[in-house]
C-alpha cells in the first residue's frame, strides 16, 4: 500500500507542475499588451523626438498637426495633467512607453528628457477579445488531474479485479486459487496476504479432511471391540468370564478416548497460534532444561542424551510450543533410539538449526517429505510406540511453521538413524 500512496501523491505533484507550466505558456501570450503595440510605441518615440525638437509654445500645434495628417488618435499632455505613481511615470521613459487602460480601450503614453515633464497620449484600437484562459486553464487542470489518476489507478483496478475473480473462484470452492503478484502492483502487500490466507484455509480444510477421515477409519477397531465384547458378555453365564469381558471392554473405551483426545487436541491447534509469546533466552540452559525434564523417560528405557549447544547462543522464540515440539521429537527418538540420543544446536548467518538424531532404525528416504503429515506412520514403525496416532511431528511441523521456520528429515551422519532438524530464523 506505501507505493500506492507514493504514486498517488506523485501523480498530484506532477498534476500541479504540469499546471504550472501550462499556466506560464498562457501567461505569456495572453496579456502581453506591450507586444500587441510594438509598431505604436515606435511611431510615439518618434513623435516625442520630433515635438522635443519644436518650441515649447508650439509643440502642442505641431502634435495637433501631426495627428490630422496621420490620422492618428494622438495628443499634446501637459505633465501636470497625469495622476499616476512616479514608478509608472518612469515608464513612459522606456521603449515600450506606458500603457493604460480605461473604459474606451488602450492608450499609450511617452515622453523623453527633451519633452519632460510633458508627454504625447496616443490612443490604440483595442485587439480582439480573447478566449477565456481561466476557464481553459480550469479545464485542463481538472483534464490533466483526471489523465493522471487514470494513469495510476487504473493497473490497481485491474489489480483489484484480479483479486476479486481469485476470491470468488476460491469461495465457488476452488481451494487453489492464487494471485500471481508481479513488481508493479500497488497491493502486492494485499495479494501476498490473501494468498496466504487461501493457502493457509486450504491447509485446514485438508487437515480437517484427513482427521476426520482417519478418525472413522481408526476408531472402527475399538468400536467393533466393544461390540463383540458385549455380545460375548450378554451370552456368558460365567461371571468371571463377564468380568474379564468387562476389563477387556474398558481397555478399548480408555483407547477410544486416548484417540479422541489427541484428535481433538490437534484440531483445535490451530485456534492458539495467535497466542504465541516471543522471548529470548539462552540456548545452553533452555535445552538443558529441556534435557532434564525427559531424562527420566530415558532412564527408564536404557538410554542415554546428551546434548550439544553452541555457546554463546541466544534463540527467540515462544519457548512454551518450542519445548513442545523439542520434546516431542525427543519422545519419538526414545520410542526408536537403541542406546543414545544426541541433541545439537548450532547457528548460521539468518538461522538456528535444531538438530536431533538417534541411533534406532531410521526412517526410509522416500517417506522423508511424508513424516509432518498428521496421521503419517511407517509401517514398521507402527507397533513400537503405544498410543501413537501419528500426530507428533505434525505438531512439530505447525510449530515451526509459526515460527516461520521449516522442519526435516533425514539419515544421521553421528549416529546413523533419524535425523530431525528445526530451522528456525534469528529474527522470529
Amino acid at each position: 500500500m506505501r507505493k500506492l500512496y507514493l504514486y498517488l501523491l506523485a501523480s498530484a505533484l506532477v498534476s500541479i507542475v504540469v499546471l504550472g507550466w501550462l499556466i506560464d505558456i498562457f501567461s505569456e501570450q495572453a496579456l502581453e499588451v506591450e507586444d500587441n503595440f510594438g509598431w505604436q510605441s515606435t511611431l510615439a518615440t518618434g513623435a516625442a523626438i520630433q515635438a522635443a525638437r519644436q518650441a515649447p509654445e508650439q509643440r502642442a500645434n505641431y502634435i495637433q498637426t501631426l495627428s490630422a495628417d496621420y490620422e492618428l488618435a494622438i495628443n499634446y499632455k501637459k505633465g501636470n495633467m497625469l495622476a499616476v505613481p512616479t514608478e509608472l511615470k518612469a515608464q513612459m521613459l522606456t521603449k515600450k512607453g506606458l500603457v493604460l487602460e480605461d473604459q474606451q480601450g488602450f492608450y499609450l503614453l511617452k515622453t523623453n528628457q527633451a519633452l519632460l515633464p510633458d508627454y504625447l497620449e496616443l490612443r490604440l484600437e483595442k485587439p480582439p477579445e480573447r478566449l477565456d484562459n481561466d476557464a481553459l486553464l480550469t479545464l485542463l487542470f481538472y483534464a490533466g488531474v483526471c489523465t493522471f489518476m487514470w494513469f495510476i489507478l487504473s493497473p490497481l483496478a485491474k489489480r483489484l479485479s484480479i483479486l476479486t475473480e481469485a476470491a470468488k473462484q476460491f469461495a465457488s470452492g476452488n481451494f487453489s486459487a492464487r494471485i500471481a503478484t508481479n513488481k508493479f502492483t500497488y497491493i502486492k502487500d494485499v495479494e501476498l496476504t490473501f494468498n496466504r490466507m487461501a493457502s493457509q484455509i486450504e491447509k485446514l480444510l485438508a487437515e480437517n479432511k484427513l482427521l476426520a477421515s482417519s478418525l472413522s477409519h481408526d476408531i472402527r477397531t475399538p468400536v467393533a471391540c466393544l461390540r463383540f465384547g458385549l455380545d460375548a458378555a450378554l451370552d456368558e453365564l460365567d461371571v468371571s468370564k463377564i468380568h474379564t469381558l468387562l476389563s477387556r471392554m474398558e481397555k478399548d473405551l480408555d483407547q477410544m478416548e486416548d484417540m479422541l483426545a489427541s484428535y481433538l487436541s490437534f484440531a483445535t491447534l490451530e485456534q492458539k497460534s495467535h497466542l504465541l509469546k516471543f522471548e529470548v533466552a539462552g540456548a545452553g540452559d533452555y535445552f538443558s532444561s529441556l534435557t532434564e525434564q525427559v531424562a527420566p523417560k530415558f532412564q527408564n528405557s536404557g538410554l542415554r542424551i546428551e546434548h550439544e549447544v553452541e555457546h554463546p547462543l541466544t534463540i527467540k522464540a515462544d519457548l512454551h510450543w518450542l519445548a513442545r515440539a523439542v520434546t516431542n521429537l525427543l519422545t519419538n527418538a526414545a520410542d526408536f533410539a537403541e542406546h543414545s540420543v544426541l541433541i545439537r544446536v548450532v547457528s548460521d548467518e539468518h538461522n538456528v538449526l535444531i538438530h536431533i538424531e538417534d541411533d534406532g532404525p531410521g526412517i526410509a528416504p522416500q517417506n522423508w517429505h511424508k513424516v509432518f503429515n498428521p496421521f503419517f506412520q511407517e509401517q514398521t514403525h507402527r507397533n513400537r510406540a503405544q498410543k501413537s496416532y501419528g500426530l507428533g511431528l505434525a505438531i512439530v511441523a505447525k510449530v515451526v511453521d509459526w515460527h516461520h521456520g521449516h522442519a526435516t528429515v533425514s539419515q544421521s551422519d553421528i549416529l546413523g538413524g533419524a535425523k530431525f532438524t528445526l530451522i528456525l530464523p534469528c529474527k522470529a
